[in-house]
């Protein structure tokens, strides 16, 4: 991302021999692996030259693209390069990627602006370097819809020229639907890309999508899966980073930004430390995904080859080590997009699990994905907190579809229902939490281990034992609607509440019975108790979800 360099920070942890050791255990667990692959791109993006930093020449910017080259060819890895358009005019780039095998390695585009692609396509440069990396500059969201089709032809044209066909793969930290919609229609892309979740992170937010894997984003908002075949843009758009299921979330809380902890070879708690990484790649492989589990490896090189050859000599062994014991599946960004746009005719429902936390943490997460919404379970010192639920709707339109970003900020927001974090403070954690009357107390639940499958295609079940109480929670998820009942012998009072910070500024415009209204950027939605009931609740809580019979059925799909 474009994290100002003072940030970087390099490799500390343990040996690569004991990082290798802890491997032997790793299985993929029930099922055929190949109905279920694990898909690691690795994904090098090429920046021409860094104004932020003069030592970051543009020699330097190649050499750490010949390095990363020649540490994938070392392990047998393939993957994607890809090339914002200065790297793309430049000589040297063309001669190295041109030498890459076509068979194992990609070469496609980075879609950010600079002066070069502007001027060539007749358009009048307001950046302040060569390449400006605000969102009204250095990204399509800047420019008229006109303007980014001229763009885009200017790029593929040159493209074409150097290389002899046009680039299958298109990504950037975001790309605006026309844009996207203009690069399928006439190019044929199959496959885009963009930023994780991020709220304030460089000034650009993306909260409350699709967490992981891919969708199909809605015709008018690139950042929203749509929900039906005929709204969406039929090129999958994985998210990028490899972001930490647990931490990432709750980053920088109380702060006007997050940090990343990610996969990213330049950060000392993420992609750099053997410990942190060996523990994200055992819960990726050993973690309930339902269809498919993703992430995406490699770096841009305005990092420079300095901050992150630790890292990268790290992570490239260990990814070759799990490819040839058949555990993961390392592929181009395009192989990707083809072989998801052969699978789903529209989004999946997907999940991430981490069963167990880096050592010291007692940690555990769920997130659950489909295309109409989102959703995401933490267990913490044994109590469970649902901490995000996030509608989507295509007919949500994004501000930047029509009309060229004026600000250097850029934001792309869903439907929240619950926020964990823009709903908290450090004192107070926003979520849903489990209760029940015991003794004439109300008391939040508290549980042992949660166990985690999908029993069907679609389905998401987790069974969460009980302490406080004699009984099984449990939880099943699909596509439409969340289900929560408690199995037990013993008749128990229970209940959830959603608590947020007392400055939280909420969606809920009013709550009935059977149904919660809210409004968010003056879009309309709903969300239904298929069975159970709403009520208001006392000063500690925004409102109160009781069961019906000991289940509760709440519907997300707001009508469609």
């Amino acid at each position: 991302m474009l994290r100002i360099k003072q940030f970087v920070l390099t490799l500390t942890g343990l040996t690569g021999i004991c990082f290798f050791s802890s491997f032997k255990n790793i299985n993929n667990g029930p099922g055929d692996p190949k109905d279920q692959p694990k898909i690691v791109n690795i994904v090098n993006f090429i920046r021409l030259l860094e104004p932020r930093d003069t030592s970051v020449t543009e020699n330097v910017l190649y050499q750490t693209v010949v390095k990363q080259v020649a540490i994938m060819k070392k392990y047998k890895l393939g993957g994607t390069f890809l090339l914002q358009y200065d790297a793309l005019l430049d000589p040297r780039y063309q001669k190295l990627l041109k030498s890459l095998p076509r068979d194992s390695f990609e070469i496609g585009a980075w879609w950010e602006i600079p002066q070069p692609l502007v001027e060539n396509a007749g358009l009048k440069w307001r950046g302040r370097y060569p390449w400006d990396w605000r969102a009204n500059i250095g990204f399509s969201t800047g420019y008229t819809p006109k303007e980014r089709e001229k763009l885009v032809d200017v790029y593929m044209r040159d493209f074409k020229k150097i290389f002899g066909y046009y680039p299958k793969s298109i990504a950037s930290w975001f790309i605006d639907a026309h844009t996207l919609n203009y690069l399928y229609v006439k190019y044929k892309i199959v496959a885009s890309a963009n930023c994780k979740d991020q709220y304030g992170t460089d000034g650009y937010t993306l909260w409350g999508g699709y967490w992981n894997q891919a969708y199909y984003p809605s015709k008018t908002n690139s950042y929203m899966p749509a929900q039906h075949a005929a709204n969406q843009i039929p090129v999958p758009i994985f998210r990028m980073l490899g972001s930490d299921p647990v931490r990432q979330y709750d980053n920088g809380l109380g702060t006007t930004r997050q940090g990343v902890v990610t996969l990213e070879p330049v950060y000392k708690f993420g992609g750099g430390d053997s410990t942190w990484v060996y523990w994200y790649f055992k819960e990726f492989v050993k973690g309930e995904a339902m269809e498919f589990a993703y992430t995406q490896a490699g770096q841009e090189n305005s990092f420079t080859w300095d901050a992150m050859a630790k890292g990268l000599e790290l992570q490239m062994p260990l990814i070759a080590r799990l490819r040839d014991e058949h555990k993961i599946k390392v592929e181009t960004l395009a192989a990707s997009g083809e072989w998801f746009k052969a699978h789903y005719k529209v989004t999946p429902a997907t999940s991430v699990t981490i069963n167990h936390d880096i050592d010291g943490s007692d940690r555990k997460t769920v997130w659950f994905d489909s295309r109409f919404y989102r959703a995401n379970l933490l267990w913490e010192n044994n109590t469970l907190r649902i901490r995000d639920i996030h509608l989507f709707n295509e007919k949500f339109p994004s501000v930047y579809e029509k009309e060229k970003a004026t600000s250097n900020e850029c934001t792309f927001f869903t439907l929240p229902f619950v926020d964990g974090y823009l709903w908290s403070t450090a004192q107070q954690m926003a979520g849903l939490r489990v209760k029940a009357i015991i003794n004439g107390k109300e008391v939040v639940l508290e549980g042992g281990d949660p166990t985690v499958t999908s029993p069907a295609k679609g389905k998401l079940h987790i069974s969460w034992p009980l302490k406080t109480v004699e009984g099984m929670l449990l939880i099943d998820m699909d596509e439409r609607e969340i289900k929560i009942n408690i199995k037990s012998e013993k008749a128990i009072s229970w209940y959830m509440d959603l608590s947020t910070s007392d400055k939280a500024k909420l969606p809920f415009t009013k709550i009935d019975h059977h149904q919660i209204d809210c409004n968010f950027q003056d879009m309309n939605y709903s969300l239904k108790a298929l069975k159970g009931s709403f009520a208001k609740a006392d000063s500690n809580a925004v409102f109160r979800m009781y069961p019906e019979k000991n289940t509760f059925i709440l519907s997300l799909s707001n009508g469609n």
